[in-house]
């Protein structure tokens, strides 16, 4: 269970990473990075329409963070409750097997 869960956690850093390149492409209004990508708007992978189909992308990956960060937020304080011993239990006689 425990690498399931740092294997979520290292998708969920390249998900931050891959957001984080996909906000700073767009095109602003003084064309900074995104300018740097290509010359000419038609060129394009994506045609003209390339800023319409960024922000949608950028849209639908802020809604997976959102809902993975929530995910493992709830999966974190699950794992911290489960490593707590229950009030009045010796841990010396927990780790002890008795």
């Amino acid at each position: 269970m425990t690498a399931l869960f740092y294997v979520t956690l290292f998708l969920f850093v390249g998900l931050c990473a891959l957001l984080c390149f996909v906000i700073l492409i767009q095109e602003s209004k003084s064309l900074g990075l995104g300018a740097s990508f290509g010359g000419d708007a038609g060129d394009s992978l994506f045609g003209t329409s390339t800023a319409d189909v960024l922000k949608k992308f950028t849209a639908y990956l802020a809604g997976i963070f959102l809902i993975v960060c929530l995910i493992l937020s709830l999966w974190t304080s699950s794992i911290g409750r489960a490593k707590k011993a229950p009030l009045g239990v010796n841990i010396e006689e927990v780790s002890a097997g008795l």
